[in-house]
C-alpha cells in the first residue's frame, strides 16, 4: 500500500481567520502594553494581508453583497471607540479610522467594479482601474487603517484571483504595494552572523505562505463563530486600552 502524500494545501478559512488574529493581537500588543517587543510587531506585518485576502474571498463566495458591505460596516462602527481608545487614548480621534472602514471602501469599490463589469470587459478592467485610482485616494483621506495602501490589496487579490499564474501576481503586486509604495520602520535581520536592516513592510510578503496553503473550503462555520470572529475585533481592543490606560499606567 503506497503512503499517501500530506494535503499541501491544508488551511480552510477558519484557520486563515484565526491565524491573522492572533498575528495582529502580537502587532496590538506591541503597540500597547508590550511596547519593546518588536518582533511581536514584526509579526503583525503578516496579519494584514491574510484579512485582505479573506475579504476578497468573502466577496466572492457571498450570496449577499449588499449584507456583507453592511455587516462590515456595522462592526467598523461599533469597534471605532475601542480603536479610538487604543491608537488615541480616547473616545474621539479622528486621526485614524479602523482597518474596517477599509474593508468596506474596498467593497464599495469591488461593488463598481461588478457594475462595470456587466458591460463588458474593456469596461471592468476600465472600472478597475478607476476604482484603484478612488480607492487609494479615498483610503487617505478618510484615514482608514492602512490608508490607500488597504485597499489595493483587498483589490488586488480580487483582481488576480482567476488570472493564471496567481502566486506571482499576488507576490508581485503585495511587493510593489509593501516595498515600493509603502514607506515604514526597518528591523535587523542576522544572516550568516551578519546583522542587517530590511524593511518592516517587507515582512508581509510572509503572509502568502499560509494563503497559499489555503484549500478554498470554509471549514467550521455558523452564525455563532462568525459573530465571535467579527467580536473579537473590538473587544480585544478595549481590553488592550484599558490595560494600557488604566492599570498598567
Amino acid at each position: 500500500m503506497t503512503k499517501q502524500l500530506p494535503k499541501l494545501k491544508c488551511l480552510n478559512a477558519l484557520d486563515l481567520k484565526l491565524l491573522a488574529m492572533a498575528l495582529m493581537l502580537c502587532d496590538h500588543l506591541w503597540a500597547t502594553v508590550v511596547p519593546g517587543a518588536m518582533w511581536l510587531t514584526n509579526l503583525g506585518r503578516l496579519a494584514f494581508p491574510i484579512f485582505a485576502f479573506q475579504i476578497a474571498e468573502g466577496w466572492a463566495h457571498t450570496h449577499d453583497q449588499r449584507g456583507y458591505r453592511r455587516r462590515i460596516f456595522f462592526w467598523a462602527l461599533v469597534t471605532e471607540i475601542p480603536f479610538n481608545l487604543m491608537y488615541g487614548g480616547g473616545i474621539v480621534y479622528p486621526f485614524h479610522q479602523n482597518v474596517l472602514f477599509t474593508f468596506w471602501l474596498a467593497l464599495l469599490c469591488l461593488t463598481f467594479m461588478e457594475w462595470a463589469g456587466k458591460r463588458g470587459r474593456v469596461a471592468f478592467w476600465l472600472g478597475a482601474a478607476l476604482a484603484c485610482v478612488m480607492g487609494y485616494c479615498l483610503g487617505f483621506l478618510t484615514m482608514a487603517d492602512y490608508f490607500g495602501y488597504g485597499v489595493l490589496t483587498v483589490l488586488l487579490f480580487s483582481l488576480v484571483r482567476d488570472l493564471p499564474l496567481r502566486p506571482l501576481w499576488q507576490l508581485a503586486g503585495l511587493a510593489c504595494i509593501n516595498l515600493g509604495m509603502m514607506k515604514g520602520m526597518t528591523c535587523p535581520v542576522t544572516l550568516l552572523g551578519h546583522s542587517v536592516d530590511i524593511p518592516q513592510q517587507s515582512l508581509a510578503l510572509l503572509a502568502l505562505i499560509p494563503i497559499w496553503l489555503y484549500s478554498g473550503e470554509q471549514g467550521p462555520h455558523n452564525t455563532a463563530i462568525r459573530r465571535a470572529c467579527y467580536a473579537f475585533y473590538p473587544v480585544h481592543m478595549l481590553v488592550l486600552a484599558i490595560l494600557w490606560l488604566y492599570v498598567l499606567n
